[in-house]
């Protein structure tokens, strides 16, 4: 299945680079382009994107503002956001995770990671390296909070408990099933359901969730 992916920057240049390498990969396709938030959102619906790249300053509409509106949208509903930075640590960065997206790439990294993290992300991963992550815990406050239903932990079994805490190191579903001898089926049944019962809206919540409550410890990362 060939993954469809939308450019949005404000950038030619950036988004020229970017699709050449992107349409360089037989399963990855970019089906749109655009130049502003606003936009962007018509581009997607109608392209019925699965991965959107998404600059966060642009004019007229920003990045959060559109990644917020994507997230929020029943209509598109499993189109995922990588925000485009040119800091790792961007202030942006956490809110736009916050506000849905399910990582981060700074705007010159290299050609294979670009590829591997769209695929990541089209799996249903969450892209957190675990600099990211202890940013994204650090910088965590009123505006960007994340719920942590302490009860919900006790639902959680032994095994969900292990694979949530390798969720919060930043390791793929097949990179957990590794770890725990399991399929990679498996292992993305324990993802799921664990944060169907942490209410986690995604897989970058649920990375939250297993710094704040000590499923992942910081010396982990």
């Amino acid at each position: 299945m060939t993954i469809r992916v939308v450019l949005v920057d404000d950038q030619a240049l950036i988004r020229a680079g970017f699709k050449a390498i992107l349409d360089s990969a037989a399963d990855i396709d970019v089906v749109g382009e655009a130049d502003d938030g606003a936009d962007a959102i018509e581009v997607i619906r109608r392209e019925r994107a699965d991965v959107v790249l998404m600059d966060i300053r642009m004019p007229g509409q920003d990045g959060l503002t559109t990644t917020r509106e994507i997230t929020s949208d029943d209509d598109l509903v499993g189109v995922r956001v990588i925000v485009l930075t040119t800091f790792e640590l961007d202030e942006y960065v956490v809110e736009a995770m916050a506000a849905g997206a399910s990582g981060f790439l700074d705007k010159g990294v290299d050609p294979d990671v670009l590829l591997d993290a769209v695929r990541v992300v089209a799996s249903g991963d969450a892209l957190l390296t675990p600099k990211a992550t202890r940013a994204l815990l650090a910088s965590l406050d009123d505006r960007v909070a994340v719920p942590v239903d302490e009860q919900a932990l006790q639902h959680l079994t032994a095994r969900e408990r292990e694979v949530v805490g390798l969720v919060g190191r930043g390791l793929s579903n097949e990179e957990i099933a590794e770890e725990l001898f399991l399929s990679p089926l498996t292992a993305k049944t324990h993802v799921s359901r664990s944060m169907t019962k942490l209410h986690a809206r995604d897989r970058a919540q649920l990375v939250v969730i297993a710094l704040r409550t000590g499923l992942t410890r910081l010396d982990d990362l």
